[in-house]
């Protein structure tokens, strides 16, 4: 026992010296903190520029008694341009203290300006420099806000193929801490023309008072194109579909704000003409060049449907479904196309010749294996072009909860019972609404790459397992329900491929009509339109309670153990903890053994 009081007190000594260094840590000296008053900031809104040298490590703590939040803006940041983020940065925490979570960190690396809010009314920021000696600077700007309140015409989703948009009360002074964002979308394999007709806003060099920032992708974070103020008209370019801008002010010398417009541009270089196949439509693109090059007017062309109109930026395009626009469907030797022509109008004329050659573009989409082809062709009086290209029907296989398929599974892995019926969908995505989606195979393997064994559920549209059953041909729809298993001596995890065939509803002889065949009558090569869908994958409950999953987990396949390492992580941090306290253990008892090498256990004296 003796021994025992002797230890306390060494321990209460190291535990009280690793105390007061967690503290110096956190807290920071108090060299950068001086020039601002102290850590704590509690002003509904300011400005802060901090000039930093280097061994800086400071922490403010940002709090209201007011059930706010708050927004804060770094602006202008000027750290070590060679210095790393992980020892020059500023982190920030979402409460009262650096142990809270934490939002996000800033260091020289960023391409964006740095916005964070809190969700409550407390932030902590902490700033750490490295040693170069060099000066450092960064403009900080923050306000507390009531979460939910919005300013009119402050932000929003755009996504027409052109429009416009203004910062709020434009022309009018824009509002003081304002924080607008714009998201524009346009559409897959166009970019955005941004146009900014006016730009008012308050005079800085670093623009770090009021400010328009742009941005090349669809978040705050994509990269940024430009941080604009001032007066000026700049024009941006996207380099996608995607483009996000910013309005950020802050509490005074309030101006017009801006006024802006964007356009769409396809982002490939069209000389003349272009065809892209989808699963339920084609997309015909013309170049406005090159139609302008012969005189004709983008009025004037048409396709089958005269109400189906293009869209017209730098080029000319058709969106044309396969169900609408006049497009006329054709089966022939098992094969289906879909075929389309635009036409240039002309008004009506007595004259007797024209030196005006006649303008017919011909599309035609060809599907084929598990893809499709297209082709398309022009003629200008005896001049015809021909194009080619690839693409592919769109299918995509889903687990339900009952034979109802209402409602999608989303969990992956699903975790399920020992022969529980499990209810399967492979779901066709095409405007056509005559074509009908049959299953000829589909088989289970316990990997996803369908490496041996397999085992198969249907085969040549036939039941292979007992506990299977086929439903009828549903449309866009191929279902099938089985029970589940396990495959022996293997992970508890199974994959499901079906390769399926599409076929048109009005055809008796496809095979999706022949149903079972045992042995087929046809050569099936011969049809163009076959695909597959993949799922997985499905595990046994019990194999989640082996491996310590506590439920369902979000993710794709090939990912199903991504919570082992965290759970070893835990386990190893515990047993390196376990031995250092071991060491000190032994470490401080060899001390006392040393000084007291004669010490043996005695009797109490009687009292």
């Amino acid at each position: 026992m003796e021994a025992v009081r002797r230890l306390i007190p060494l321990v209460l000594l190291i535990v009280s010296c690793s105390a007061e260094f967690n503290s110096t840590k956190t807290e920071g000296n108090s060299r950068c903190r001086a020039s601002l008053g102290g850590a704590s900031l509690s002003e509904t809104h300011r400005a802060l520029v901090l000039q930093l040298t280097a061994d800086e490590d400071c922490t403010w703590t940002l709090e209201r008694p007011e059930n706010k939040s708050v927004r804060i803006i770094f602006s202008h940041v000027q750290l070590d341009p060679e210095g790393s983020c992980e020892s020059e940065n500023i982190q920030v925490f979402d409460g009262k203290s650096t142990k809270e979570t934490l939002l996000g960190k800033v260091c020289s690396k960023n391409d964006y300006v740095p916005v964070f809010e809190s969700s409550s009314n407390m932030l902590t920021f902490q700033i750490v420099t490295d040693s170069a000696r060099i000066q450092r600077t960064v403009f900080i700007f923050y306000y507390f806000f009531t979460p939910g309140t919005t300013i009119p015409n402050c932000g929003g989703y755009l996504d027409t193929p052109e429009g416009s948009f203004t910062s709020p009360n434009y022309p009018k002074p824009h509002p003081e801490m304002a924080y607008c964002v714009w998201h524009i979308q346009v559409e897959k394999g166009y970019k955005i023309k941004l146009n900014f007709k006016e730009i008012f806003l308050e005079v800085d060099e670093q623009c770090r008072f009021d400010f328009v920032a742009v941005y090349d992708g669809s978040s705050t974070t994509s990269g940024l194109m430009g941080q604009v103020c001032g007066r000026l008209r700049p024009t941006f370019e996207s380099s996608s579909d995607s483009l996000t801008v910013v309005l950020s002010t802050d509490y005074a010398n309030s101006y017009r704000g801006f006024s802006a417009s964007y356009t769409s541009i396809y982002a490939e270089n069209v000389n003349t003409t272009s065809l892209i196949c989808s699963s339920d439509k084609m997309r015909a693109i013309i170049s406005k060049s090159y139609l302008e090059s012969f005189n004709y007017n983008v009025i004037n062309l048409q396709v089958n449907d005269p109400t189906c109109r293009p869209k017209v930026s730098n080029v000319v395009e058709f969106s044309i479904p396969f169900d609408g626009c006049g497009t006329i469907k054709k089966i022939e030797d098992h094969s289906i196309t879909y075929t389309n022509v635009i036409t240039l109008t002309t008004a009506p004329t007595s004259e007797v010749i024209t030196r005006q050659k006649h303008l017919q573009i011909i599309v035609k989409c060809d599907m084929e294996q598990n893809s499709t082809v297209e082709m398309m062709y022009m003629t200008e009086d005896d001049i015809i072009q021909t194009q080619n290209a690839l693409g592919k029907y769109n299918t995509s296989m889903a687990l339900f909860e009952s034979n109802s398929f209402e409602k999608t599974i989303l969990e992956s892995p699903y975790y399920v019972d020992l022969n529980q019926t499990l209810f399967v969908q492979v779901s066709l995505h095409t405007s056509d609404p005559n074509l009908v989606v049959f299953l000829d195979t589909c088989s289970a393997s316990p990997t996803s790459d369908f490496a041996s064994p397999t085992y198969d559920l249907i085969k040549n549209g036939c039941n292979r397992d007992e506990t299977c059953e086929i439903y009828p041909l549903s449309g866009h729809y191929g279902r099938f329900q089985f029970n589940a298993f396990k495959f022996l001596r293997s992970l508890g995890s199974v994959y499901l491929q079906c390769k399926v065939f599409i076929c048109d509803s009005g055809d008796p002889q496809s095979r999706c009509h022949q149903g079972c065949v045992s042995r087929r009558k046809r050569d099936v090569s011969s049809y163009k339109w076959k695909t597959d869908a993949i799922l997985g994958p499905i595990r046994l409950k019990r194999d989640r309670s082996a491996s310590g999953n506590s439920g369902f987990q979000y993710q794709i396949h090939g990912d199903e153990t991504q919570n082992q390492p965290f759970n070893s992580l835990h386990l190893f941090s515990f047993m390196v903890l376990a031995l250092n306290v071991v060491i000190v253990a032994a470490v401080i008892v060899r001390h006392f053994v040393n000084q007291k090498t004669d010490y043996k256990y005695q009797k109490l004296s009687d009292c």
